[in-house]
């Protein structure tokens, strides 16, 4: 049975008179409170450094004969710099107004005068511990808002023989807790997989949480993944919610895992394996409960042997993993696929097409689909576009057979051209990013941008 103390709110007590702590103490923990006392400065700051608290009550005034409140005040500012979520509350026998403004200027959030009244101090305790929370809960619904959008991709479609070990799995693990690797060419559907995962998880109701790691620099990945607090660094005038805390007690997706950096691989095993992890510039040990699947189109085993992946983060990650066929091994689902996404594109364009001609289902079962499931999304968005008819014709689709003569690259708009070298690349490649990016003469992670541009 879950620990119930573990849910009450925490209050930290700061003051250099023990009558006072204990006469505080007999009130908090009469309501219900969870309390940790300190009599200085340095505790404070100690305390708020390593554990959260929901409210902080304390005095402005520590050292003997000492009745300014300037080391209050001056650890407001340092509250402040370490979380400016955090309310707290000071207290003084030496009160005056002008002390009381100058406190709330440095972010207090209310002035109480010894002695209190018991009630009052309750009543305003439960205030700033609720509105400390609507604040917290408010800066971690705003970073889910820019990060946690639906992107409008179907279910899972398959049908065919090769997909049925893949449903197959996603049944029996879907429910565990289990870490999945799920691996398959470029374009075969991974982020689909994920969320059928998440979708049938005990966590289906909580956040599912994406990181394409190809488009995160190493420079910005501890920010990314782990949060910073304001001041951490010149651009950092806020604190961040990271990737997974957004995630906790729901599922971090990592898409195109091969390409963390080395250098943070270790960090990233860490959190896997203890949950713990500190933001950037914080000494915080922070906890999470997550769920992780990861994705690759790479060869681990070749990365592990090139010493470009960790071999101890890989067993991490792959508790079970989950191999997607291409397209062009599943064709028989390549008319339920195509149906759907020309139902799709005819809501996005406003467009009426009852289906495919014949020669236009002929050429979609034979082209050969180097770009996999997104390439046939992208060819019916195509053929939506290009129809003149009630149905989408072969050569609104756009494919090109063998026998065609290429298109000549100095008529091409630059733009048209790169996607054009990306695309033939991977086709001779079999849809392997890291072999195309080499022969293109490019880094893995800068393919990774332009194909991510061209999906837009």
């Amino acid at each position: 049975m879950a620990d119930k103390n573990a849910f009450r709110p925490h209050v930290l007590l700061a003051d250099d008179q023990h009558d006072v702590i204990e006469a505080l103490r007999l009130l908090l923990k009469g309501e219900g409170y969870g309390i940790e006392s300190t009599d200085s400065v340095a505790g404070v700051l100690e305390a708020i450094s390593k554990q959260d608290f929901d409210v902080v009550l304390m005095d402005l005034n520590y050292a003997r004969d000492t009745t300014s409140g300037r080391e209050g005040l001056d650890l407001l500012n340092q509250i402040q710099a370490l979380d400016s979520t955090l309310p707290v509350i000071v207290m003084t026998a030496w009160g005056s107004v002008e002390l009381a403004v100058e406190a709330m200027r440095r972010g207090a959030r209310d002035f109480v005068e010894k002695p209190w009244d018991n009630a009052r101090l309750s009543s305003i305790i439960r205030t700033q511990i609720e509105l400390g929370q609507a604040l917290r809960k408010g800066q971690r619904l705003e970073a889910e808002n820019l990060l946690l959008r639906g992107d409008g991709k179907p279910d899972l479609i398959a049908e065919s023989e090769s997909m049925q070990p893949v449903l197959q799995m996603i049944s029996r693990i879907g429910p565990a807790d289990a870490n999945v690797l799920i691996s398959g060419e470029n374009g075969t559907g991974k982020g689909v997989v994920a969320r059928s995962l998440h979708g049938v998880s005990g966590r289906s109701s909580k956040p599912l949480v994406t990181v394409n790691m190809g488009g995160i620099s190493e420079g910005v990945f501890e920010s990314e993944m782990f949060g910073h607090v304001k001041g951490a660094y010149t651009d950092a005038k806020a604190d961040r919610v990271g990737r997974f805390e957004l995630a906790d007690k729901g599922t971090l997706f990592l898409d195109e895992i091969a390409n963390i950096p080395l250098s943070q691989q270790a960090k990233l095993l860490r959190v896997l394996e203890t949950g713990e992890f500190e933001r950037v510039g914080s000494s915080k040990t922070r906890r999470v409960d997550v769920r992780v699947l990861s994705a690759t189109n790479s060869k681990l085993d070749e990365e592990i042997e090139e010493g470009r992946f960790r071999q101890d983060l890989l067993f991490r990650l792959n508790t079970v993993e989950i191999h997607i066929p291409p397209l062009r091994d599943r064709r028989e689902d390549i008319p339920l696929l195509a149906k759907h996404f020309l139902a799709v594109h005819n809501q996005r364009y406003r467009k009426h097409l009852e289906g495919f001609e014949g020669a236009a289902l002929k050429a979609l079962r034979h082209y050969s689909w180097p770009g996999n499931v997104r390439e046939l999304d992208h060819a019916v968005e195509r053929g939506v576009l290009m129809a003149q008819r009630s149905q989408v014709a072969a050569e609104d689709l756009g494919l090109r057979s063998g026998r065609e003569a290429a298109p000549r690259l100095e008529d091409m708009r630059l733009e048209d051209a790169e996607k054009y070298l990306i695309d033939r690349a991977l086709e001779r490649h079999e849809g392997n990013v890291s072999q195309a990016a080499k022969a293109l003469g490019l880094s893995r992670s800068a393919l990774y941008r332009r194909l991510e541009r061209f999906r837009e």
